[in-house]
């Protein structure tokens, strides 16, 4: 039996950034990391970005072996004993833990009815790594799903010279973030950039054919593909959680600094939380980069006895072909919408509005550098003035 201060379950940036706010408190306590991967820690937005623009993959190494942790890889831990303080992966091997972090993370979500097993659901290394055999021999593309991970796969893809169709339920790339308008202006830039953008359909199969794939379309229709990827997000990964009697609905629930659990000896952290986002006012659960990495390293940080709660409220980014954008706090279009814009659908800035029309979130469309002032907005919990959005854009 292995046995560490610090044990952490999940090898993502998440637990490498937890290893970090450890090493800020406590330079000498033993950590030990258990991941499903066989690979160390890696950053993962280039796996949609930076590596398909050629950065090398050497790149998107952490280094969290540097900080003196045991990785334990290629292991899943199978059962949690809360009493024993100690938990069991797959082969029978046991840790045991002062301190427990489940960065667990999450699992891609998965089309329903009969699908082909060579469907990729885009999420790690393995997966970039299949993707790009498969680009790089000129193959055909569907890829499934119209949200964050599919919109910057398709544009990865016809990047690198491939013939892509996107397919998803929604009117538009983006819909479930972004304005009508704005959504909608995105299927005609892909368009212009080559993909075949299928909005509205729903896939009901994916079976093989020959050498291929086959997409089967509610409506009737059929698609032919060398390759079919979906990128329809993720499941958080709080099985642990259930067994052990955490309390968990969409994610593993936290307190602010963390703490999953009323001993504080199990915390959770990155995609898999529930966290208290003290300028919102409730709980949220992010998927996103900067999340993992702020909130990985704040709650390492408690675990070692900093005793700080999280105050930060998380931000995202994506790059569409020549666009860009920042986002901030509730970005959904379910909200009130008021947008401001230096040029149509080309610049500007979009806030989101309670009922009271107070700022929930911001997206900042090919404005960058403007993340801190969009949160200081959501923070004066102020109904939005009529100058606001202007000053926000530079006017």
């Amino acid at each position: 039996m292995a046995d560490y201060r610090y044990l952490i379950i999940g090898g993502g940036m998440t637990a490498d950034a937890a290893c970090r706010g450890i090493r800020e408190r406590d330079g000498e306590g033993s950590i030990g990391i258990i991941a499903a991967e066989p690979h160390p820690p890696y950053s993962r937005p280039p796996l949609t970005k930076a590596l398909w623009q050629g950065k090398a993959e050497a790149s998107i190494w952490r280094g969290t072996e540097s900080l003196g942790v045991d990785l334990h890889l290629g292991r899943s831990v199978v059962e949690l004993d809360r009493g024993a303080r100690a938990v069991i992966d797959e082969r029978g091997a046991r840790y045991g833990f002062e301190r427990l972090l489940l960065a667990t993370g999450g699992r891609p979500r998965e089309l329903r009815g009969e699908i082909s097993d060579e469907v990729v659901y885009f999420r790690s290394l393995g997966d970039y790594r299949r993707l790009r055999g498969l680009a790089d021999r000129g193959a055909r593309f569907v890829v499934i799903g119209g949200g964050f991970i599919g919109s910057e796969l398709a544009a990865a893809l016809v990047g690198s010279g491939c013939r892509v169709t996107m397919v998803f339920p929604e009117d538009a790339i983006g819909a479930r973030l972004f304005p009508p308008d704005l959504a909608a202006s995105l299927n005609a830039l892909y368009r212009g950039h080559g993909v075949e953008v299928r909005p509205g359909e729903l896939v009901e199969g994916v079976a093989s054919a020959g050498a291929g794939l086959t997409v089967s379309l509610a409506g009737g229709a059929s698609l032919a593909a060398e390759a079919v990827v979906a990128g329809l997000g993720i499941v958080p990964a709080s099985e642990l959680a259930v067994q052990a009697g955490l309390r968990v609905s969409d994610g593993i629930h936290v307190d602010e600094f963390g703490a999953a659990d009323a001993s504080g000896e199990i915390f959770a952290a990155g995609d898999v939380a529930r966290f208290p986002a003290a300028l919102l006012g409730t709980e949220i659960r992010v998927e996103h980069e900067d999340h993992a990495n702020s909130h990985g390293f704040a709650v390492g940080a408690n675990m070692a006895g900093a005793a700080e709660p999280y105050r930060h409220l998380p931000f995202f980014y994506s790059d569409l072909f020549e666009l860009g954008y920042e986002a901030v706090g509730e970005v959904d279009p379910r909200h009130e919408m008021v947008a401001e814009w230096v040029e149509p659908l080309g610049k500007g800035a979009v806030a989101y509005l309670d009922r009271e029309r107070r700022p929930r979130g911001f997206l900042l469309w090919n404005l960058f550098g403007k993340v801190a002032e969009a949160t200081a907005l959501i923070a004066a919990a102020e109904p939005l003035g009529g100058s606001a959005l202007p000053e926000l854009i530079g006017r």
